[in-house]
């Protein structure tokens, strides 16, 4: 039997999607239980989480199954990426070993791992990702990487489709917003592709020189033209949020300066007011659009508090969601339903 990973939305057929989303919402009904006894999720986590790991050991444990994580560094050894390394430095395992191993003793490995090189043309192949799931037997499930976060975009689709009902030609405005550092591109991809998928028009706000990469805007545009949908792309951040039904603030690095840590700040200069604030919550439509967010978020900096804490924020019910996605692509791939 062919393994399947679950490392990007988009390549996963918009009918699986649908069945995936499906899925969680019988999750959420309180209309699935067990599934997955006896089942072993090895967790590898090479950056931090609350969510992400919080959620994934939840859902393992309300199937019946177990959750181990592994954060390299912290109790298990380092790991080396580069698969031609020379291995006389710091890390003293390398992840073709690693994915090996662990795909005797779990059912399913999930990875969370950030970009960390200085050369965005090496990073966009999402290499780490990508190589546990080449040498892993059994299927891979990306917890963010440098290119997508697909369980957040899953939980992001499901709000949009429980805040707003029907999405078809409603407005999705993905917002960059301002941050003290440069952030991955990984969720807000992930999130437009989302939006994407539920036949949303998309329009992506962002000040000059802070575009998500071409292949980026070729995955949303084609998804939202082939459900109905469409994509813009503007400077116009007011503009943007007129007639809203979604707004999604989210902070995201130059790529143009990827690497170049005083001249991507020094474009982030000035932009403060790249911030999503109750005023311009005001004019989304009929007042009354909603707030996403992936969190962690900067309060007052990304996004006010009288947001955050408003009844259009639906930043917690995304939160959520993301334990009830999680519990389907888990079902689909290792367990029964």
């Amino acid at each position: 039997m062919t393994k399947r990973d679950f490392l990007a939305m988009e390549e996963w057929s918009p009918e699986q999607i649908d069945g995936l989303l499906a899925l969680a919402r019988r999750c959420k009904r309180g209309e699935i239980s067990g599934g997955m006894a006896k089942k072993v999720l090895a967790m590898v986590f090479m950056d931090p989480s609350l969510r992400t790991r919080a959620s994934m050991e939840t859902a393992m444990f309300l199937h019946g199954g177990h959750a181990l994580c592994l954060e390299p560094g912290k109790g298990s050894w380092t790991l080396e990426t580069d698969v031609d390394a020379v291995m006389d430095g710091t890390s003293v395992e390398h992840i073709i070993e690693a994915a090996r191993v662990l795909s005797r003793y779990a059912d399913a490995l999930a990875v969370r791992v950030f970009p960390k090189g200085t050369d965005w043309a090496v990073e966009r192949h999402d290499e780490t990702i990508r190589n546990f799931a080449r040498y892993s037997d059994k299927p891979v499930i990306n917890l963010e990487s440098s290119r997508r976060h697909p369980c957040q975009g899953l939980a992001d689709a499901l709000t949009l489709e429980e805040h707003l009902g029907e999405t078809h030609g409603k407005r999705f405005v993905l917002m960059w917003a301002w941050h003290p550092k440069a952030l991955p591109t990984a969720v807000p991809a992930s999130a437009a592709i989302a939006a994407a998928h539920l036949g949303m028009n998309v329009t992506i706000a962002r000040p000059a020189g802070y575009d998500l990469d071409p292949d980026d805007y070729t995955a949303i545009g084609d998804l939202a033209s082939r459900r109905g949908g469409s994509l813009q792309i503007t400077d116009d951040v007011d503009g943007a949020v007129d007639g809203a039904h979604a707004i999604y603030p989210k902070s995201w690095g130059s790529l143009a300066h990827f690497g170049k840590p005083d001249a991507e700040r020094a474009g982030r200069d000035g932009k403060r007011d790249w911030r999503l604030t109750m005023d311009r919550m005001r004019r989304t439509a009929g007042g009354k659009g909603i707030a996403m967010h992936c969190l962690p978020v900067r309060r007052n900096v990304e996004m006010d508090g009288a947001v955050l804490d408003s009844p259009q924020s639906a930043v917690i019910d995304e939160a959520e969601n993301r334990l009830h996605v999680q519990r389907a692509v888990l079902l689909e791939l290792i367990g029964s339903h």
